[in-house]
């Protein structure tokens, strides 16, 4: 790896190395914004989308998952790509696809075209992701790597607490295009700021890509959200969905082999050998698949059935994203005193019993009667996610960091990617028995229309049929209730995971500090 002339000197030189330093943390933490203030300000949108292109339910999941799907699929392969070709090459060039792939949404006529183009948002997003903190790592040392870190986990914290409102206040002023075309003078900025001020290193001893890897792991994601997205129209014992989900399962199957036999995979496999490391990751998968996955389902919630706008919509999340900023901060130093394991299963817990509280709407509910779930799930967010880079960094040795984030963070995207499809396929489906069970006929149709436009949108269809209004209203709550037991079910499960197999023995341990790092990080 390439050396950095400015450090270990002083004057001019030391100067302009540490400018550079903070102008990289400063175009890092720009791109993470932008890439993920995009997953929530299109989830608050979505109903807006819905309503303007057209499309089924499917679609509406696929314009999550599109984007979902391709950033847990290709981040740790562009993180072999930052390898070969340099970190900068690799993070200058996903901001250059994530703006070009965000004016293709913008101008989108069409749910498919919109689709097409968030998969090549998410590929972008991969190779922002897979690049940032490993640009951090290269610059900063010590004390000031941990301040730099902190910049940038409270840009995290910060772009999921605005990602509602700023989705919502744009879809209701500007239009439903402007969550996209925001993007491009951002993302212009972010990549002259980039391509003048960062220096661009990579590994020397980088061997070639894992594309059997590649393949097979994006190929069993992408066919097993499609089988769960299609099972509901296709019947679940048909042979096009058994076929999907068996494909999946053997694709699964060759990637491990892949990983196993490849003398650089790109998933290393080893590191679940680690008790530790497995527990964390199934927590993580678990938060993605019952929490994250459950927003896009609130949204639709309050807009599709309560009939809130998009800015509105936007706010009543508030109480859910906030604490993600502002509760890290909050109990960090009682946090750090916890054993590991509980600090991430208490985490997991206050966000179970969140979803819990939100479970039990009825027909005459409004947005208040998710005021005290939201609160906790924020507060449980807020403690699981450090406790999750803890956990995950702390038990593998310093030179597996990189790969460890990397899981980690293929682990939650790809959570949210297999929630929003499962969630999605068993939401449909109780909407097809329970309005087939109040109007005593088929209602395959009408569960269709129901799941993607709301109530209002069978009353649009249907304004003179009182009795299937209400059937409808009380199809789309019942459903609501049924998703939130789930995700509540399954974060629970995460968090008793996470408190079984973390133990403090499982983690590594790392050389004492040298004296003068000591007295550095005491007057810090």
């Amino acid at each position: 790896m390439s050396a950095d002339p400015s450090r270990g000197t002083s004057g001019p030189l030391a100067e302009r190395g540490l400018e550079r330093r903070w102008w990289t943390l400063i175009a890092v933490c720009g791109a993470t914004f932008m890439l993920l203030v995009d997953v929530t300000v299109v989830q608050v949108a979505l109903p807006t989308i819905q309503r303007h292109l057209g499309g089924s339910f499917t679609d509406l999941q696929w314009v999550i998952d599109a984007y979902a799907l391709t950033l847990a699929a290709f981040t740790l392969t562009c993180g072999s790509l930052a390898d070969r070709f340099g970190r900068k090459t690799v993070f200058v060039g996903g901001i250059g696809v994530f703006t070009l792939a965000s004016l293709l949404c913008g101008v989108a006529n069409s749910a498919g075209v919109l689709i097409a183009a968030r998969a090549l948002q998410g590929f972008g997003g991969a190779a922002m992701f897979a690049t940032g903190l490993a640009l951090i790592g290269q610059e900063f040392q010590g004390v000031e790597r941990g301040k730099a870190i902190a910049a940038w986990g409270a840009t995290v914290g910060m772009a999921v607490a605005l990602g509602p409102l700023v989705g919502g206040g744009l879809t209701d002023t500007l239009g439903w295009r402007w969550i996209f075309f925001v993007n491009a003078p951002v993302g212009v900025a972010t990549i002259a700021m980039a391509s003048s001020r960062m220096v661009n290193i990579g590994d020397p001893d980088a061997k070639r890509l894992d594309w059997a890897g590649l393949i097979t792991f994006s190929g069993s994601l992408f066919l097993l959200m499609l089988g769960l997205m299609r099972g509901n129209d296709e019947g679940w014992s048909s042979t096009l969905i058994v076929s999907l989900l068996l494909g999946s399962a053997l694709l699964m199957g060759a990637f491990v082999i892949s990983e196993l036999r490849h003398p650089r995979p790109m998933f290393d496999l080893s590191l679940f050998s680690n008790r530790a490391f497995c527990g964390v990751s199934f927590a993580t998968f678990a938060i993605g698949v019952g929490m994250f996955a459950m927003y896009p389902y609130l949204t639709l919630y309050l807009q599709n059935d309560l009939g809130y706008s998009a800015l509105a919509g936007g706010l009543y999340l508030l109480p859910s994203t906030v604490p993600c900023f502002f509760v890290p901060l909050a109990t960090r130093s009682i946090v750090e005193r916890l054993p590991p394991a509980v600090a991430l299963s208490a985490g997991l817990g206050i966000a179970a019993a969140g979803l819990a509280l939100m479970h039990g709407l009825t027909v005459s509910s409004s947005w208040t009667a998710l005021v005290a779930g939201l609160l906790f799930t924020g507060v449980g967010i807020g403690i699981a996610n450090p406790a999750i880079a803890r956990i995950g960094l702390g038990v593998v040795a310093p030179e597996r960091t990189g790969m460890a984030s990397g899981i980690s963070n293929t682990c939650r995207i790809g959570g949210l990617a297999t929630g929003v499809a499962a969630l999605g396929a068993i939401f449909q489906h109780h909407l097809t028995t329970s309005l087939t069970s109040h109007l005593g006929r088929p209602s395959g149709e009408l569960a269709k229309v129901l799941a993607s436009g709301g109530t209002r949108a069978v009353e649009r269809s249907a304004p003179t049929q009182q009795g299937v209004l209400a059937a409808s209203h009380q199809a789309f709550v019942s459903g609501i209730n049924g998703i939130l037991a789930i995700g509540a079910i399954v974060v629970l499960l995460g968090a008793l995971v996470g408190l079984a197999l973390v133990r403090a023995r499982d983690f590594h341990r790392r050389p004492a500090p040298e004296p003068a790092e000591t007295l550095e990080a005491a007057r810090a």
